[in-house]
């Protein structure tokens, strides 16, 4: 095949200003963190969200940094799939480990186009005194985690990032992801599970929230399909909305027809290959396909299932692929904390509203543009950096309200100093 990577070298080409988007520079810091010095803090408060590039990948490179030079730090423990050129997160592990933390990072040697850099990093790491491993045999792992480990007042606290994206402060400028850090206690016991199954320690165990491939993220994604068929069936809301890169499955697809065959309304946003055939009457009727592509490259996984009314949300690494179900180590997660949840769903409505990026897969397998006339300009990317800007924005003006200084002066004064009366001893 081609090599079409010199195409890159036309953006840096002078002159030619008016071919280019206007840049989508990363708001630092997300209004989700604004505020605070201490990650470890914020993080304790409350689940937290960032939505990548909208949102700066700066917060998960200050949450490892923190970690490597926190005295109550034991352990750090990551997954890498693809990293930068100079990664500021391959830094900040090497500084851990020199600082005497225990570090173990799983470098997957067979990212495809990335080993010859995977196998560097993970020398400099071993070098530094990081406990490097290399995944299972016959698995390719591809789940997208940190686990920081602390020693606090009341026990130990096991922190936690979970992303659909790579830790790679390069691409996290042009992908879209999404990444949620928590301490809830059963997230943080699922991790220790999932990295002693990817260090050799133990079986699969069963975790409490996480879902993760190959023992049964498969599993979970067939039962959640068959669930909405069995709501439709029997007159309860039902619905599945999805986002992914690539749907070639035919398992999932089959229960994805079957689906719609019962009445089950599917909306599908399919950035790449799409093996499913929309539209079909009596098959796919109630199926509709999108793809997005936009300035920035959809690469966030998202899963939505309306389950009969009480609606449930999933982010993570896996596409609808064979190989991701069954060939991979996977990770999907809930989004529990009401008010993400909350926002993960704006963020699939936001992008089913896209008009100018939006393209609708015919049952022909063709795509079309969606039909404009009459409908509002919508650009979710554009909006989505928009959005990122006003919360911060609204961050910044609530501090600035809190911290107001009023000048005592005429009723004020005398409000805030009462008559002075002498009181016997």
């Amino acid at each position: 095949p081609l090599d079409l990577t010199f195409f890159s070298k036309f953006g840096g080409l002078e002159d030619l200003d008016r071919l280019r988007f206007d840049p989508i520079i990363p708001v630092n810091p997300p209004a989700d963190f604004f505020g605070y010095d201490d990650i470890f803090q914020a993080i304790r408060e409350k689940d937290r969200m960032v939505h990548h590039p909208y949102e700066s990948f700066e917060c998960v490179v200050k949450f490892i940094n923190q970690a490597a030079n926190d005295k109550d730090v034991l352990a750090i423990k990551q997954t890498l799939y693809r990293v930068s050129g100079n990664s500021p997160v391959i830094a900040a592990l090497i500084k851990a480990a020199e600082n005497g933390k225990q570090v173990t990072v799983l470098v997957e040697l067979k990212a495809r186009f990335d080993e010859e850099n995977n196998i560097g990093w993970a020398k400099k790491l071993e070098k530094a005194g990081c406990h490097v491993i290399y995944g299972l045999a016959g698995l390719k792992t591809h789940c997208k985690i940190l686990l920081v480990v602390r020693r606090e007042e009341d026990g130990i606290r096991r922190y936690l990032h979970m992303g659909t994206g790579n830790y790679n402060d390069i691409t996290a400028r042009f992908y879209t992801d999404i990444g949620m850090f928590t301490c809830d206690e059963r997230f943080g016991e699922d991790a220790s599970s999932l990295f002693n199954v990817i260090t050799g320690y133990s079986a699969p165990p069963v975790y409490h929230k996480m879902k993760v491939a190959p023992t049964g993220l498969r599993t979970f994604f067939a039962e959640m399909i068959e669930n909405e068929t069995e709501n439709a069936i029997a007159g309860l809301p039902s619905g599945i909305t999805a986002k992914v890169n690539s749907l070639v499955d035919p398992d999932i697809i089959r229960l994805l027809y079957k689906a719609s065959q019962a009445g089950v309304p599917i909306t599908l946003i399919v950035r790449g290959i799409c093996c499913l055939v929309p539209g079909i009457k009596g098959i796919s009727e109630n199926i509709q396909v999108r793809s997005i592509v936009g300035q920035l490259l959809e690469h966030s996984r998202i899963f939505i299932f309306e389950n009969g009314g009480h609606r449930k949300i999933y982010m993570g690494s896996a596409d609808w692929m064979q190989r991701n179900l069954d060939k991979r180590v996977e990770l999907v997660f809930p989004i529990e904390d009401p008010e993400l949840a909350e926002r993960s769903f704006g963020i699939m409505n936001r992008m089913l509203k896209d008009v100018l990026n939006t393209r609708i897969q015919k049952a022909d397998t063709g795509y079309e543009l969606l039909d404009r006339r009459g409908k509002k300009m919508h650009n979710c990317q554009q909006e989505f950096y928009a959005e990122a800007e006003k919360a911060l924005a609204a961050k910044k003006n609530t501090v600035r309200e809190e911290r107001q200084f009023i000048p005592l002066t005429g009723e004020n004064a005398k409000a805030a100093f009462p008559p002075f009366t002498e009181t016997e001893d």
